[in-house]
């Protein structure tokens, strides 16, 4: 039976967005043969552990729904993971959410609480899901930008932008693109505005384990005052090297976890079974989480080291695992024209940093991730030498 086609006069509600820029990139890249150091996804195996744990799980019929807020034997590890890194301690029983990737747990979060005309504050260069999201719920996104070049907040600016509209603050540390991190003095000044205008904190912290240098992870949920109104948000797929899997979680206080379940439970409802069991069993052994600063800092310098010699300019990366370099050393073109170019003509892919600007703002910065193998890397910085 013929389907009708879709009436002519049905507006989109996100007119301006199309393919992400991590897919198109990738696509390109899968079409020129290039080496892919856009996406954030790396190219080796992970732990053979844990995926034995998961067919484990399988095999004994752990294959049917799991409770919605997650299994419980993972929100209970989970509780004593942030009770052993962060000195906190939270209900695993009305405090945490587990959810199919961090992307799901920050838009349930916002079509919990956001309603038509609400601002949220957030920060460009920003994850290309945060804006579509607000705007899907009716809230208005107020882009504000972080000082170059080291990427960090203008507080006096924050407080400038704050209205009696103002719902919500957005942050992400270690943040992607930069690979910046918020410091101490950031989350005292953001407790004391979020206090003062009683705004609630989305605190984006999927790279809380990617961070170099002896630098400290500073998690709103170490800050008493901050973490009565944020919601912090993690990500499996970041720590153990499987972003596929699409598993992560929402912690924050009773009251405002009750509100993010109900909107978790009509877009989701829940994460597969056998993969969460799986991830409560390898939680228990601390090594798991707790060496990978530096695991990736060594995939960090070797990337580093590799481009030395040539007319790249890498910028500070304190976290995540990308590394942002300057090519104003070697060409004047656009970002994305750039971006293709090192693409289809030299065969290596990266992205364009003004993607993260709702304004397009072009700084002549490409991010790299350098969650790859050594030769992979290599092999790409061979070729970035020769520009």
């Amino acid at each position: 039976m013929a389907t009708s086609p879709l009436p002519m006069n049905i507006p989109s509600r996100l007119p301006d967005v199309g393919t992400s820029i991590f897919t198109v990139m990738s696509k390109m890249a899968l079409d020129y043969g290039a080496i892919n150091l856009s996406q954030g996804f790396p190219d080796f195996s992970i732990d053979r552990q844990i995926i034995e744990l998961v067919h484990r799980y399988m095999v004994e019929d752990h294959n049917q729904y799991a409770p919605m807020p997650g299994a419980v034997a993972l929100r209970n590890a989970i509780a004593s993971v942030i009770g052993r890194t962060y000195g906190r301690s939270v209900d695993p029983e009305t405090e945490i959410t587990v959810t199919p990737g961090a992307t799901e747990a920050i838009f349930s979060i916002i079509a919990a609480f956001i309603t038509t005309g609400d601002e949220v504050l957030l920060f460009d260069p920003s994850y290309d899901s945060y804006n579509p999201a607000i705007r899907l719920n009716g809230g208005v996104p107020v882009h504000l930008h972080m000082r170059q070049p080291d990427f960090s907040i203008d507080w006096a600016e924050v407080r400038q932008k704050i209205t009696s509209r103002t719902r919500m603050i957005m942050i992400n540390t270690p943040h992607n693109p930069s690979g910046a991190v918020l410091s101490a003095a950031d989350l005292l000044e953001l407790e004391r505005i979020a206090l003062q205008h009683n705004l609630l904190v989305v605190s984006d912290e999927v790279y809380e384990r990617l961070i170099y240098d002896g630098t400290l992870h500073q998690s709103v949920l170490c800050y008493p005052g901050l973490a009565a109104q944020s919601l912090a948000v993690f990500s499996f797929g970041k720590t153990f090297h499987a972003t596929g899997w699409k598993v992560g979680y929402a912690v924050g206080p009773s009251a405002l976890m009750k509100e993010v379940r109900k909107a978790h439970q009509f877009i989701a409802f829940s994460v597969n079974t056998p993969v969460q069991l799986a991830l409560a069993e390898y939680l228990q052994t601390p090594d798991h989480y707790e060496r990978l600063g530096d695991f990736y800092q060594q995939k960090r310098d070797f990337f580093l080291e590799q481009i030395k010699g040539s007319s790249f300019e890498p910028r500070p990366c304190k976290g995540s695992y990308f590394q942002l370099v300057s090519y104003r050393g070697i060409s004047s073109q656009p970002d994305v024209a750039m971006a293709e170019e090192l693409t289809q003509k030299f065969k290596v892919a990266a992205i364009p940093v003004s993607v993260f600007y709702q304004d397009k703002t072009d700084n002549r910065l490409l991010r790299f991730c350098f969650a790859k193998k050594e030769e992979t890397l290599a092999k790409a910085c061979e070729i970035l030498r020769k520009l």
